[in-house]
């Protein structure tokens, strides 16, 4: 059994998961969990208490992305070894918590709907303990994917200018919509080598829910190609410690602001 310390409560944290802010997107490739990593720092170096959940169930790998060896994650949760709440661990470099999945556990993504639902409800409860909470959602549109964007009050899906990048992004966007058709979901273009390229990328995509779904997702920021994101990411840290000035560091700290704000 775990003994991590147990979370306080947060008097006035907004409930039923508004503060859940869940990162997806429709294929894999286009730096989604260093969004959700990056983001998770990013909010908390403004002032926001933060947790990052790690929900991608067939291939969790924020804790290898982080460097760390957790006691906990989220296969003794499910294994009915210890609660949500126990599970979540300092990740002091950070300054935020992290709920780590089961790196190469596959099997987690077979997961019953009754026990995905029970969970949905335990994280939506940890929740008001924080400011934000960043769901890391697994690539595409599977049934525990789609559960977990349900219970956030965002979505931001991750893109990039490539081709099959927009047309799985659309993909789930449409799909998330007929589901929820009032859900709240923004776009985030990476891997950008300049603003103008973004905002032309954004511009088709929205092209096609405009004219097909008769949607327009906003966009919520655009990230800058940058060297030093591989290099953090083989440094095994975050961005914002290794490089705090480099661009892509620069454009996820507006898209923290921006959310904030």
């Amino acid at each position: 059994m775990s003994t991590a310390p147990k979370i306080a409560s947060r008097p006035g944290a907004r409930a039923k998961g508004r503060n859940m802010l869940a990162v997806a997107s429709g294929k894999g490739g286009v730096g989604k969990t260093w969004f959700a990593i990056t983001l998770a720092h990013a909010l908390t170096l403004r002032g926001q208490r933060t947790l990052l959940f790690d929900g991608d169930l067939g291939l969790a790998n924020v804790d290898i992305q982080l460097g760390l060896m957790p006691k906990y994650d989220l296969g003794g949760v499910l294994a009915g070894k210890m609660t949500l709440n126990q599970a979540a661990i300092p990740f002091e470099d950070g300054k935020f918590d992290i709920v780590s999945g089961r790196s190469g556990s596959g099997s987690l993504a077979d997961i019953p709907a009754s026990r995905m639902q029970v969970l949905g409800d335990d994280l939506t409860m940890l929740s008001a303990a924080y400011d934000r909470v960043v769901i890391d959602l697994g690539a595409g549109v599977e049934r525990t994917v789609r559960q977990f964007a349900g219970a956030a009050g965002t979505c931001l899906v991750v893109t990039t200018d490539e081709p099959t990048a927009l047309t799985d992004t659309y993909a789930f966007i449409k799909v998330v919509h007929m589901e929820r058709p009032q859900a709240d979901i923004r776009v985030v273009i990476n891997m950008c080598n300049s603003r103008t390229e973004g905002e032309r990328t954004y511009g088709t995509l929205l092209k096609a829910c405009e004219g097909f779904l008769k949607i327009s997702p906003p966009l919520v920021g655009i990230v800058r190609r940058d060297v030093k994101v591989r290099e953090s990411i083989r440094a095994q840290t975050s961005i914002l410690t290794r490089f705090p000035n480099s661009e892509a560091a620069e454009d996820v700290g507006a898209i923290a602001k921006k959310l904030t704000e």
